[in-house]
């Protein structure tokens, strides 16, 4: 039996490694390329009840390594393969704007976002809307080569007051 031939789009989209070009801006994100174990909680609306949630995060380089690129798949046994991929989220970095581009796709929850990245104390905070046109914040905090934090946080009143909508916690498994 012949193995499959390689994607061609995989293959010109990947990157071996960053752009040698930013490498301080592009460690910003860089430096969470690979594969994480995830334990989330999230809620659809403030008040909601919680709900818990397992993933595997991969993520990797792309486009001659300007940016990073991740897929979140949960293991599901109802699917051919036994994963199923819930999302996929592209950052690339702007350096006529100095920060990162970045855009959400999860289409199963028609969930989708933009939002604009940079560096942030320990971590990255990224601003923007969602498709409904709610300010969302999501803050990456704690980073370390290990582990790292994730938070998302919601306005419903164009950023007077925000409420958690996810707290996400990655555990580095390569």
């Amino acid at each position: 039996m012949n193995a499959p031939a390689p994607d061609p789009l995989l293959g010109v989209l990947s990157a071996d490694g960053p752009s040698s070009r930013y490498p301080h801006r592009i460690a910003t994100f860089g430096r969470l390329v690979g594969r994480w174990a995830v334990t989330s909680t999230r809620r659809e609306r403030e008040g909601a009840d919680w709900e818990d949630v397992v993933f595997t995060w991969t993520v990797g380089y792309i486009l001659d390594g300007r940016g990073v690129q991740d897929v979140a798949v949960v293991d599901d046994d109802a699917v051919p393969g036994g994963v199923r991929t819930v999302s996929t989220t592209v950052r690339v970095y702007d350096p006529l704007l100095g920060a990162w581009r970045v855009s959400y796709l999860e289409p199963e929850r028609g969930e989708y976002a933009q939002l604009i990245a940079s560096a942030h104390r320990d971590g990255i905070r990224q601003d923007g809307t969602r498709s409904d046109d709610k300010l969302i914040r999501w803050n990456f905090s704690g980073i370390t080569g290990e582990r790292y934090l994730w938070d998302s946080w919601v306005s419903d009143d164009e950023g007077a007051s925000w409420w958690l909508q996810a707290h996400n916690e990655g555990r580095r498994l390569a």
